[in-house]
């Protein structure tokens, strides 16, 4: 199954290692620092030009990526919550 996390992005929902809200954890200077970090080595990946409300980090290609979505955080647990429980 996969996660769509906006435009035309999706990411198997076995490869998602992390689902995280932007405006929560960016009171966190080590997640500030953890994402200027991963931006600089071109582990980011923007989906869309608009504001980001969240970021999923997975695992693509054995690589780490992290993904910043418009749709919120909570949202995309509700989507992946749906597909376990149709199984």
């Amino acid at each position: 199954m996969f996660l769509h996390l906006g435009e035309n992005v999706v990411v198997p929902i076995k490869d998602i290692i992390g689902i995280f809200d932007i405006d929560t954890t960016m009171y966190s200077s080590d997640t500030i620092q953890f994402l200027r970090m991963a931006e600089e080595d071109g582990f980011v990946e923007r989906i869309t030009n608009n504001i980001a409300k969240s970021f999923v980090i997975a695992e693509v290609d054995k690589k780490s990526k992290i993904f910043l979505s418009p749709i919120s955080s909570s949202t995309l647990c509700k989507r992946t919550e749906t597909v376990y429980y149709e199984l």
